[in-house]
């Protein structure tokens, strides 16, 4: 008798349970799958690199914005003052036209009381515009001179008033508008800051660390760069001094007393000469290295903490040199110079926008105040690259 049994499936144990074929590539795909969910978040997320690149766009655009901020925040201060200075114009004037509007109607009043044509001219007298009176030669003729006085005082404090009436709503306008842009400054400012500290938050203790070794590395080139600048910067004054020297020789004429003239030339070829501005420079190096380790604020002037164009201003200041508040008008505010020629105190400006300044102290290395986060503090002009800086310009 035939056996009716089917044969058993041959296929892999799983538990030791036998499955086809078809059920281990399922795992196996179910598996992949998993490895690949796994792995996405990870692959999702930005490199170092592009981490580090967002975090000084966005204090770059915040700083860029500072500055608007401080713009708008100079424009608003005047332009408040002006509206005030108008508005109490304004005032004035207005009670001058009411003592002549009073003027006008004692000798209204008086005409009532003589009855010489007392209707009509009381009312022209007293009308909202005196300029009628000029229109009717009849009435003009029977008014006196000092009548007629009254009526030109009274329509020239009346053009007047209007005048500056109309003077105070435009500065009124512009007051409004100004303080519009204020306002959409420091959205954007505190909206960049904010970007920025939410991407250094959500790295990692190990992120953080090799961010500061890049960071690290950024400084070290930058310091070289720096100490490159210095020797260019020596080797020029030193070819001066030599140039001074010759000079000075063929000009007297005998080469047995190159020393005594050699020395005056070697002072006046320096890099911080002993003039009145090489004085004033020193003077603001010494009240910008005061400022070191405190810390940078946007919109600050201090005397408790800086921005990039508050510190410099502030320092020149401290010279007797009236800077612009912002940097964009600062860079205006002297004479450019290459960098190979930049003297200690010359204002060092940076990015396309001119979003920054530095105060230079020489050897490559200035004074500035960074970025939020950071102090004021010593730093070569080649801490953002080569390429970042715009200009220098020596204060006029």
């Amino acid at each position: 008798m035939a056996s009716h049994r089917k044969s058993r499936p041959t296929g892999p144990r799983v538990a030791g349970i036998r499955t086809p074929a078809l059920a281990t590539a399922a795992l196996t795909s179910v598996a992949l799958l998993s490895q690949t969910a796994n792995a996405t978040p990870s692959d999702d997320r930005p490199t170092l690199e592009e981490v580090e690149k967002k975090v000084d766009d966005l204090y770059r655009q915040a700083g860029s914005a500072t500055e608007k901020y401080n713009a708008a925040k100079e424009k608003t201060s005047k332009q408040r003052k002006k509206v005030d200075t108008l508005l109490d114009d304004v005032a004035q004037r207005t009670q001058k036209l009411n003592d002549a509007r009073e003027e006008l109607g004692s000798f209204a009043s008086a005409q009532y009381r003589t009855g010489a044509s007392v209707p009509e001219t009381a009312t022209l007298l007293l009308a909202d515009s005196p300029q009628d009176y000029f229109d009717q030669n009849q009435l003009m003729n029977r008014l006196t001179g000092r009548q007629k006085t009254a009526v030109d005082d009274y329509v020239t404090q009346q053009s007047e008033t209007m005048k500056k009436r109309r003077e105070a709503t435009e500065s009124l306008q512009t007051l409004t508008d100004s303080q519009t842009d204020l306002k959409t400054a420091k959205s954007t400012v505190q909206k960049k800051l904010a970007t920025a500290r939410e991407l250094l938050s959500e790295l990692t203790a190990e992120e953080k660390a090799r961010l500061a070794a890049i960071e690290k590395k950024k400084q070290q080139e930058a310091a070289r760069k720096a100490a490159e600048l210095a020797k260019q910067q020596a080797a020029q004054e030193e070819a001066e001094r030599r140039r001074r020297e010759e000079a000075a020789e063929q000009e007297s004429g005998s080469g047995s007393s190159p020393g005594s003239g050699g020395t005056g030339s070697s002072e006046s070829g320096s890099s911080t000469p002993g003039t009145s501005n090489g004085t004033k420079a020193e003077k603001a190096i010494a009240f910008a290295r005061a400022q070191i380790g405190k810390p940078y604020v946007w919109g600050a002037t201090g005397p408790g903490s800086y921005d990039c164009s508050g510190l410099t201003q502030a320092a020149w200041k401290a010279a007797d040199v009236t800077l612009p508040r912002v940097t964009y008008d600062q860079v205006n505010a002297g004479t450019t110079v290459s960098v190979s020629q930049a003297q200690p105190g010359d204002l060092v400006f940076f990015y396309d926008d001119i979003s920054h300044v530095g105060l230079y102290i020489g050897d490559g290395m200035m004074i500035h105040a960074p970025k939020p986060g950071a102090y004021v503090r010593e730093e070569s002009i080649f801490y953002d690259g080569e390429s970042s800086i715009h200009s220098v310009v020596r204060p006029a």
